[in-house]
């Protein structure tokens, strides 16, 4: 069986296109990076891109006066190299309604946190300041609307006493280096099914019944 032709995009370290990367290079993972586009020259992950022998382009946005025309040469490349679906991983790009009309339901992103909570940026800091219990991060499909999308995957991450946003932006990376893999494991094996606004997922096992934060210790 064939697989899904990927196209990573970043505009800095590339954190999870080097989870993506790890997880393609199994032989019986049902998906490949057959591109990285970055739209800045300077980022981070085109040289794991590089060291791992996957092609990558740059295309600078600042060429461009007007969204639209950065958009159209990015799905120029995309389907001149016969891309299926786009992994967004770090893009610090707002796509226009256009664009992702064009590729309904095959692009997918990551966020820090579980949404619809806190979208947008600042997510850890915010949690924070809310008091919430669990913080996380989510894997979706693109809409126009900011981290807004059918839910794939989600990852939950407790936050624990005394931390600040450095502290939990780090197991919350952690989780999302599981999390994304996951989810491009799942569409490539042709599990995932958009309906209406929501995702259904074929044979996927209920997991834990709950989770509680702080954990009870059953002690009398």
């Amino acid at each position: 069986m064939a697989r899904l032709r990927c196209a990573v995009l970043i505009s800095g370290r590339g954190s999870n296109l080097e989870a993506l990367m790890h997880a393609c290079a199994k032989k019986d993972f049902p998906a490949e990076i057959a591109l990285v586009v970055s739209n800045r020259a300077d980022a981070g992950g085109l040289a794991h891109a590089a060291r791992a022998g996957i092609a990558s382009t740059v295309i600078p946005h600042r060429d461009y006066s007007r969204r639209e025309a950065f958009e159209a040469a990015l799905t120029r490349t995309l389907e001149a190299a016969g891309i299926e679906l786009i992994c967004l991983a770090g893009f610090m790009r707002l796509l226009t309604a256009g664009f992702v009309d064009h590729w309904r339901d095959r692009v997918i992103n990551i966020h820090p946190s579980l949404l619809p909570g806190f979208p947008g940026l600042d997510t850890h800091a915010r949690a924070l300041a809310e008091g919430v219990r669990f913080a996380g991060c989510t894997v979706h499909f693109v809409r126009t609307e900011m981290d807004h999308g059918p839910i794939i995957v989600q990852a939950a991450v407790p936050v624990l006493q005394g931390d600040d946003e450095h502290a939990l932006a780090a197991r919350v990376l952690i989780a999302e280096h599981r999390a994304y893999p996951l989810a491009l494991k799942l569409i490539g094996e042709g599990r995932v099914k958009v309906v209406g606004e929501r995702t259904e997922i074929a044979d996927i096992s209920s997991g834990a019944p709950i989770l509680l934060n702080p954990a009870d210790d059953q002690r009398a």
